[in-house]
């Protein structure tokens, strides 16, 4: 291609949604991407025949950049049940939406994980989540996850054995300090669509988003070693070097703050181990979250991801997710492996001994935070210096929506800098 007017460093969602939005608006760019594909921290490898996603991740149907940007026949989405078993007393609980399983409203009713004043407060919370545009989230007053449910009314008991778990586990954070705008949006998007994966795992996303884009304008392998903002030209590792009038960094934070020498506003991030075994059998037979709703033992949630789609293990295998919140150094993944065991037998019985080990994910940078106070909807003012711009989830929403919000608040920025020059 000739030279682009828009050179975008990495290609995971923010910055391939952002080179989408440029082709659209006929402003042309070039992604470079350090790793051999373009997804950033959403990936899916394939182990003996296994798709296995870097870490547990969803698509949530409702999200309405995601509506707009990707086309979801394509991808062939697998849906997951939408409720959860939840591990409580020794045993699992089904606690599902009567709402979308009528036929399940009176197991849920008999369900010990809630009161019956907490179940009607959660069906008056789903009902207020739904109310209002999705602008209004993000003027209401800002607090901690934790102090919204307490201050809903919502027991000790049932935060700890459905809240904890299940917000733990998208949030990767067991505390619940997490701004309530996030989770506003967040309960929102649960409450009105479903929690789907792509068929053949959650990399298909980004492929998706690259397909869209000319070939020549992705350059993976190409890590970048340095920017000059006095003249937005980018220099590789390879010593290679391009230049263009605008530069966007669609990398984490870090990233972003050496390449351009300077202190960006610090965002800390949340980590994540995540475990995948191989089995003859499924441990459940239902395509659902499994939550741990004791509080006790590593194990914060699991799923059996072939049970949603057949297609991510070898025929008559089972493919099995674990998630440990956060990330674990090299030595000690063995102990952390053999514990999660030992309570995956406790949970299952002698059939866990017959598990095959796939491969462990430890994550430190798996989701950035977003506490109240540092929570931000906005970008960073207008740009770092002239010609660069900065775009991420961590600007936004941190998720696989905020991603691609921000990629496409940055195009429509872009677009409105060539047009005033």
């Amino acid at each position: 291609m000739s030279s682009p007017q828009v050179i975008i460093i990495g290609g995971g969602v923010a910055g391939l949604a952002c080179a989408r939005h440029l082709e659209s608006a006929g402003v042309s760019s070039l992604v470079l991407e350090a790793a051999e594909s373009v997804g950033g921290r959403i990936r899916t490898d394939c182990v003996d025949g296994f798709s296995l996603d870097r870490g547990f991740q969803i698509l949530l149907t409702a999200y309405p950049e995601a509506r707009k940007l990707l086309d979801f026949p394509a991808l062939r989405l697998k849906a997951y049940e939408p409720g959860a078993l939840i591990r409580y007393q020794g045993k699992f609980h089904p606690f599902v939406d009567p709402l979308r399983r009528p036929a399940k409203v009176f197991s849920t009713l008999r369900s010990p994980i809630a009161t019956f004043g907490d179940k009607l407060r959660l069906a008056r919370l789903k009902i207020k989540s739904c109310r209002g545009q999705m602008r209004d989230i993000y003027s209401r007053p800002e607090t901690s996850t934790l102090e919204r449910l307490k201050s809903e009314g919502f027991s000790d008991g049932f935060i700890q054995r459905f809240f904890s778990p299940f917000l733990g586990g998208v949030f990767l954070e067991p505390d619940l300090v997490t701004s309530t705008r996030k989770f506003d949006l967040v309960f929102r998007m649960f409450s009105t669509g479903e929690a789907v994966v792509p068929a053949g795992g959650m990399e298909a996303i980004p492929r998706q988003l690259a397909s869209g884009l000319p070939s020549e304008a992705i350059r993976v392998n190409a890590r970048v070693n340095s920017l000059d903002p006095t003249t937005n030209t980018v220099e590789l590792a390879s010593g290679e070097k391009f230049s263009a009038s605008r530069v966007v960094l669609a990398c984490t934070e870090q990233v972003a703050s050496k390449l351009l020498n300077l202190e960006l506003k610090k965002s800390e991030a949340h980590g994540v181990t995540c475990f995948y075994f191989a089995s003859n059998t499924a441990p459940v037979d239902q395509p659902m979250l499994i939550l741990n709703g004791e509080g006790n033992g590593p194990i914060n949630n699991m799923s059996v991801p072939s049970l949603v789609d057949p297609k991510c293990a070898p025929a008559g295998k089972s493919l099995i997710s674990i998630s440990c919140l956060g990330a674990t150094k090299d030595a000690c993944e063995e102990d952390l492996r053999q514990k999660v065991l030992a309570q995956a037998k406790d949970w299952f019985g002698a059939s866990v001994e017959q598990w095959t080990h796939l491969k462990t994910y430890s994550i430190p940078y798996a989701l950035p935070k977003s506490n109240p106070a540092f929570f931000n909807r906005k970008q960073f003012d207008s740009t770092c210096c002239d010609g660069v711009f900065v775009c991420g989830d961590y600007l936004e929403t941190a998720s696989l929506e905020g991603a691609m919000v921000s990629g496409r608040i940055t195009a429509e920025r872009l677009v409105k800098s060539f047009a005033t020059n």
